[in-house]
């Protein structure tokens, strides 16, 4: 079963940052659109559903403020909002939050930053999943924590929590290359060592964390989830 994917409104008039922003998640596990003004980004939401929405506040038309309320307001629309901007100061931030935003990001800034921003907001506001039992071996899709029996807990993140829960979903079936390949990287061509080297550091973080590599070999076909004390 394929990791779900994270559907971003990207809202920035600034066509190279739009363009940066979209290089740089464009081999992530996100499904992008892009508004230039407030007008397009409500004319967007009023007809899509969106994980989460990433807001300048300087924008043609209406303000990113502006745009936030009537996100709230007129459409009530509870998805979560990043406002990014070069107004750092605190009464631009009560503004934005006062405004229903639920994160602020200050330009400039670091890619890596806002995908982690995102990541966070998607977690959050994801309905509770059920915890996945597999035997002695449990997963927190919420969490993205594992457990092995009773006492030995890991919290993974990446590409780590993107491979076990594919596995811990397929148990007691393997899961293909093919399969693998496609939930993590799409249609995206990656040369096969690529994804045995994400599966050689899973195991070593779990043999380090938890006592047990938990991932087995299916030579030629795959892997699948190896829970201890099954046969």
């Amino acid at each position: 079963m394929a990791v779900q994917s994270v559907r971003v409104l990207i809202v920035e008039d600034n066509v190279a940052l739009s363009a940066n922003i979209a290089e740089f998640l464009a081999d992530k596990d996100f499904v992008l659109d892009f508004a230039a003004d407030g007008l397009t980004a409500l004319h967007l939401l009023a007809r899509n559903t969106y994980d989460v929405i990433v807001m300048d506040v300087m924008l043609p038309g209406p303000s990113g403020f502006a745009v936030c309320r009537r996100v709230r307001e007129d459409l009530a629309c509870r998805t979560p909002i990043i406002l990014m901007t070069a107004k750092d100061q605190l009464e631009d931030k009560e503004r934005g939050f006062a405004g229903g935003a639920d994160d602020y990001l200050v330009k400039p800034f670091h890619l890596r930053e806002l995908e982690m921003r995102i990541d966070a907001l998607y977690r959050r506001s994801r309905p509770a999943e059920a915890v996945l039992q597999r035997g002695a071996v449990s997963f927190e899709p919420g969490t993205l924590k594992l457990r092995v029996g009773a006492d030995k807990e890991v919290q993974l993140s990446g590409m780590a929590a993107e491979l076990i829960e594919l596995l811990v979903r397929a148990h007691p079936a393997f899961v293909s290359h093919e399969e693998l390949s496609h939930a993590l990287w799409g249609e995206r061509i990656v040369e096969p060592h690529t994804l045995r080297t994400h599966v050689y550091m899973l195991r070593k973080l779990l043999q380090d964390k938890v006592g047990d590599p938990l991932v087995k070999t299916v030579h030629g076909r795959g892997y699948r989830l190896d829970v201890p004390g099954e046969p």
